[in-house]
C-alpha cells in the first residue's frame, strides 16, 4: 500500500504507508512545536486515510515557518532531530511549486530559546551557513528518491 499527498489531480509525493504514516506525524509535532498549520488534510476521497490534500497557501506558510526554526537554531541535538523531517518537507514544498530557500539567520545565537543548549567540553555547533547548505543538500536529494 501507499499513500498519496496531492494538489488537485497532481501528486507530489507517493510514498509507502510506513514512510508516509512517520511523515504524517511528524507535521502533527511540528505543527504543535510552530503553532502552525500545516495544509495537510483529507484528501478528495473523503474517509481514505492514504488521500491526502495539500492546501499550498497553508503549507507555504507552515514550511516557511519550518525551514526560518530549523536555520535559526544552534542546538546538535535539534538540528539531528529535525533535519530530515523538514528537508522532506522542503523537498515537497519545492514539488508543489513553493519556493522554500533556506536563509542564515539575521542574529547570533541566544540562550533562552531553543537555539542554545547547556554546553559541554568539545561541544561545537555547526554554523548558521553549514545548517542552510546541508538542509538544501538533503532537500535535494531527497527529491531524486520521493516516489511521485
Amino acid at each position: 500500500m501507499s499513500m498519496y499527498f496531492d494538489i488537485d489531480d497532481e501528486t507530489l509525493w507517493n510514498p509507502s504507508s510506513g514512510a508516509g504514516r512517520l511523515f504524517l506525524r511528524q507535521v502533527g509535532v511540528f505543527e504543535a512545536e510552530l503553532g502552525l498549520a500545516s495544509g495537510i488534510g483529507q484528501g478528495k476521497y473523503w474517509g481514505d486515510p492514504d488521500t491526502l490534500e495539500v492546501d499550498p497557501a497553508v503549507y507555504a506558510e507552515f514550511v516557511r515557518g519550518l525551514v526560518a526554526w530549523h536555520c535559526r537554531t544552534g542546538h546538535s541535538v535539534v538540528l539531528a532531530l529535525s533535519e530530515g523531517f523538514v528537508a522532506t518537507a522542503v523537498a515537497l514544498a519545492r514539488r508543489a511549486g513553493i519556493e522554500v530557500e533556506p536563509t542564515e539567520p539575521a542574529s547570533a545565537h541566544t540562550c533562552g530559546d531553543v537555539r542554545c543548549g547547556m554546553r559541554v567540553p568539545g561541544d561545537s555547533r555547526p554554523s548558521p551557513a553549514s545548517v542552510v547548505d546541508a538542509l538544501d543538500t538533503r532537500a535535494r536529494e531527497l527529491d531524486r528518491c520521493m516516489a511521485r
